[in-house]
């Protein structure tokens, strides 16, 4: 029987909801990705409140609100405490991606689903690993493995590597192949007939323009508009792909100021400065060769307070904001100030989530009005303040009463446990102790009840002692290390809120926002917003496209196939394309279905005995080493399957040729040994005679090997054999 492996979607499938599912392998259950959308909805999460703590490890993908957001209420409201698992920039970038998000929605309504307290609580038990880094389980996890992979959607988003028993469970959503100013491509390619592939159809029906023109076609409007006297808002995330897009306005600068505006605008900088070896290679070798830093911006100004923009030189400005989708944050008020002027241009450079004012925005046609909420917070006055002081008063006695009563309940719990054996106290009903009290006077009778009472063989009252003994070697005293260990976390500058450099300075905007106590309140206004300004979209969304999905799936070719977020209509597309180029095996399940996707494979452990061993030559490939073996199955002594040396003669077999030959790879192999060799035709011509090429389909349907075969064709001359015996060097015979 293979591995055991079940999928069961908790959000996610058949929408563009944010994603969320359980893969429970062999009993091990691995939540990934606990996402949120902006609306910060409790209801989408219902699937999730019923398994939360039935989850054993949580994996992130993406350091953005779709992947990661619900993290903090999960952690804090539903009962999530497995252990999380990340690369550095998803923990750094999605710890200050939900900071952003709480500040902007407590800015303009009395948000309370999670605090920053909440969010540091959660990304305290994250552990970081790095791209193709193993990580072992035991216990109950035992024999499973994961390994985080480049996604190439956003800066450390991840492909996970789900390993057991030599079958693969590959979880590869928001992948992009291409390659981009900051980021390297996917490495899904690099994965070949998985057990099973979980990916999403988001992409399935879009096909994007190429790079470069997309690219100028961006700047060429932010130009247009600018030249014509108006104002650019691009609204953007925290901290995902508006990285990509501010490296395009640094390449392209213009002749006007450009901001980064969020609460956490230069904490995101500068942790970007210090992920280099996490993005694309051009970036990585620059550093090395001129150790200039991609995001020392010489162009791009950053801001954490909209007074800032407020006073910014008059004149058209470039300003990306948050949130992308409108719903809060600056980008939202910057929206309703410049929505009503004809030269202003709102750029989208993403699909807006479901149901968004973003969404509404890129219809088509586009609505000419709009109604809006505007929230912002303002100090109490007058009875409004009298009145909350006097909540505050009454709640903070209520509180201290019962404080009280705690720590005299806990008082008395100790003392009654003091005098339980200690021949120095007797019982406060002694005898004796009613005389002493009375002699005394009565001022003196709380102090006998508390304790102080002289036992029957003492004098006086006395207090009890306890001698604290210390263990004591042949060093001295015995000591405790753990009491002397500063903790990992009191040390990590990361934990601190908006941390705008390495020395744990704190951003002035967000710091204010969290210092000020004073009592205040939000006041709302629903307006009207005439829309008159230019909308355009643009998609810069670092997803790939229709063609590369399909192509990508066909070259992976997964025994069983997952489809999950996507509309109905682009999953239903993707689904019919995969089970006739694909696989025969494709699956799309609703909210809380489980599908079963075990493995069809028989996989068994033998143990291979030290007399086969003895007589076996092995041969290194690559990081392997392979080797041929005739033997017999038997069992051990425990009953383990064990693979024995035949009793009889080995009967003779074909020779077997190892490795995978790339025409690409061999011709420089032969202009290295001098023989001249061009491509001509798909093949390699060789010498003047000789002709190489490779026939047949490297894959078929449903994952399984095709036929490929190389082909030698020449007269049977000095380079014939020649050519034959480089090419047979390049693969090792058994």
């Amino acid at each position: 029987m293979g591995t055991s492996v079940q999928v069961t979607p908790l959000c996610g499938v058949y929408n563009e909801n944010p994603l969320s599912y359980l893969i429970s392998i062999d009993g091990f259950t691995f939540l990934v990705d606990c996402g949120w959308n902006d609306h910060f909805d409790p209801s989408l999460l219902q699937p999730l409140s019923r398994v939360a703590t039935t989850v054993d490890a949580v994996l992130l993908s993406h350091p953005d609100t779709l992947h990661l957001g619900a993290l903090p209420y999960a952690v804090k409201q539903l009962g999530l405490s497995s252990p999380v698992y990340a690369t550095e920039p998803v923990f750094r970038l999605g710890l200050l991606t939900m900071y952003d998000q709480y500040l902007s929605r407590k800015q303009v309504s009395e948000f309370d689903l999670f605090t920053l307290d909440d969010i540091d609580s959660a990304f305290q038990n994250v552990t970081r690993l790095t791209y193709s880094q193993n990580h072992h389980f035991s216990g109950k996890g035992e024999g499973i493995v994961i390994s985080p992979h480049v996604a190439g959607h956003l800066l450390g988003g991840t492909i996970w590597k789900i390993s057991k028993d030599g079958e693969d469970v590959i979880y590869a959503v928001d992948f992009n192949h291409r390659k981009e100013k900051h980021l390297n491509g996917t490495v899904l390619e690099s994965f070949v007939r998985p057990a099973v592939l979980i990916t999403d159809a988001y992409n399935a029906l879009n096909n994007q323009l190429p790079t470069k023109q997309r690219e100028r076609g961006f700047i060429d409007a932010i130009k247009k508009t600018v030249e014509a006297g108006g104002n650019v808002l691009i609204p953007v995330d925290t901290a995902g792909r508006v990285l990509e897009l501010i490296l395009i306005l640094e390449e392209s600068p213009l002749n006007c100021p450009i901001y980064f505006l969020t609460y956490v605008a230069s904490s995101t900088i500068d942790y970007v400065k210090s992920f280099l070896e996490w993005m694309s290679d051009n970036i990585a070798k620059s550093f090395e060769h001129t150790r200039d830093n991609a995001f020392l911006l010489k162009h791009v100004s950053l801001l954490i307070n909209k007074n800032d923009l407020d006073n910014a030189p008059a004149g058209p400005k470039v300003v990306l904001a948050s949130m992308a989708s409108l719903e809060a944050g600056f980008a939202h008020d910057i929206f309703v100030e410049w929505a009503t002027d004809t030269k202003n241009l709102i750029l989208f450079t993403e699909r807006g989530q479901f149901a968004t004012l973003a969404r509404m925005l890129q219809a088509d046609p586009p609505p000419k009005a709009v109604k809006v909420t505007m929230s912002k917070r303002v100090p109490l006055v007058g009875d409004e303040l009298l009145a909350y002081e006097e909540e505050q008063n009454r709640i903070k006695k209520e509180e201290a009463m019962k404080a009280s009563i705690i720590k005299e309940e806990e008082s008395k719990a100790v003392h009654a446990s003091e005098n339980v054996g200690d021949p120095m106290v007797i019982d406060a009903s002694n005898t004796q102790a009613s005389q002493e009290a009375g002699s005394h006077g009565a001022r003196y009778r709380d102090i006998f009840i508390d304790g102080f009472v002289p036992p029957p063989n003492s004098a006086a009252p006395m207090f009890p002692f306890y001698e604290n003994a210390s263990e004591w070697d042949d060093f001295g005293e015995v000591i405790n290390p753990d009491d002397y260990v500063i903790k990992d976390d009191d040390m990590d500058q990361g934990a601190l809120p908006f941390v705008s450099n390495m020395d744990g300075k704190l951003d002035e905007g967000p710091a204010s926002l969290i210092l000020d106590m004073k009592p205040s309140k939000v006041v709302s206004t629903e307006l009207t917003v005439q829309v008159k300004c230019s909308l355009i979209y643009m998609d810069f969304e670092g997803r790939a496209d229709s063609r590369a999905i399909k192509s990508i799936l066909a070259h992976v070719a997964p025994l069983k196939l997952v489809l999950v977020r996507g509309s109905a209509e682009a999953t239903e597309h993707l689904k019919q394309h995969c089970l006739k180029n694909v696989c025969p095996q494709v699956y799309a399940s609703q909210i809380e279905e489980t599908i079963d996707v075990t493995s069809d494979l028989c996989a068994y452990k033998v143990q291979l005995s030290e007399k086969l061993m003895s007589n076996v030559l092995f041969k290194k490939l690559g990081d392997y080493e392979i080797a041929w073996i005739d033997a017999e199955v038997g069992k051990t002594e425990n009953g383990m399957l064990s693979l024995l040396p035949l009793s009889t003669s080995a009967p003779p077999h074909k020779s077997v040729l190892v490795g995978d030959l790339k025409l690409a790879d061999f011709k420089q192999f032969l202009a290295s040994k001098g023989v001249q060799v061009e491509f001509a035709g798909g093949a390699l011509r060789c010498g003047e005679y000789v002709t190489l090429r490779k026939v047949g389909d490297a894959s078929q349907k449903g994952g399984l090997s095709g036929t490929q075969q190389i082909v030698l064709e020449g007269p049977l001359c000095e380079d014939y054999y020649k050519i034959r015996d480089y090419l047979y060097s390049q693969f090792y015979l058994l």
